[in-house]
């Protein structure tokens, strides 16, 4: 995916996110997500400030955390959360459809793959259905496998991981194989991607997550 494709694909992810948690109750927005420390409604106020937090709000949040990017995230996160009511959130998430703006420094994938992956971190705990279009997906997985900054280098380290949906494949090692979406929040750190992979190199990835 290239351009202007990734800038619709997503302005829908954003949409069909909103979609789906606009009908949650209060038990649903306050579950562990896949990720860390965050509840659904942290994930939620996460996804929202990708278009609206410029650089200088950042900076800020930086100093906040002592440097620490985890711990910044986290705290935005939470204050963003605070700050407003699910509705408003849901609103939030419908309105940033419609921009391209993206977190300073950050590429034309990082929003998309950030949908993709978030979207599982929801629906996934709450044993709802989420379903990321199959070109997206897989544009993410490509993506990631190679990302530093998320970690999925050290994650793939001796390992090839294989695509039971495109036949793509990636690294060197022992073979993982399994769907995109699984494949994709395995590298991306969430164990909960591990149940539906196979291969000689599974138990590899399960140590090195």
């Amino acid at each position: 995916m290239e351009g202007a494709s990734i800038d619709v694909a997503v302005g829908a992810e954003r949409l069909a996110l909103a979609d789906l948690v606009a009908h949650l109750d209060d038990a649903q927005w306050a579950t562990p997500s896949l990720c860390g420390a965050w509840t659904v409604r942290d994930v939620v106020a996460h996804l929202t400030g990708t278009t609206r937090d410029g650089l200088g709000t950042i900076l800020v949040a930086a100093v906040r955390a002592r440097g620490s990017f985890d711990r910044m995230e986290v705290d935005r996160a939470a204050r963003r959360a605070t700050r407003h009511s699910t509705e408003e959130l849901v609103q939030m998430l419908r309105e940033s459809a419609a921009s391209s703006r993206r977190t300073p420094g950050s590429s034309r994938m990082d929003p998309l793959m950030d949908l993709v992956i978030h979207a599982q971190d929801i629906a996934r705990p709450l044993g709802l259905v989420h379903t990321s279009p199959p070109e997206v997906v897989a544009a993410s997985l490509a993506y990631v496998a190679t990302n530093r900054f998320m970690g999925a280098p050290r994650r793939l380290r001796g390992l090839r991981i294989v695509s039971t949906d495109t036949g793509w494949s990636y690294g060197h090692g022992a073979a993982v194989r399994g769907a995109d979406v699984d494949l994709l929040l395995a590298i991306s750190g969430r164990p909960a991607g591990l149940v539906a992979l196979s291969g000689p190199g599974l138990a590899r990835l399960t140590a090195q997550l």
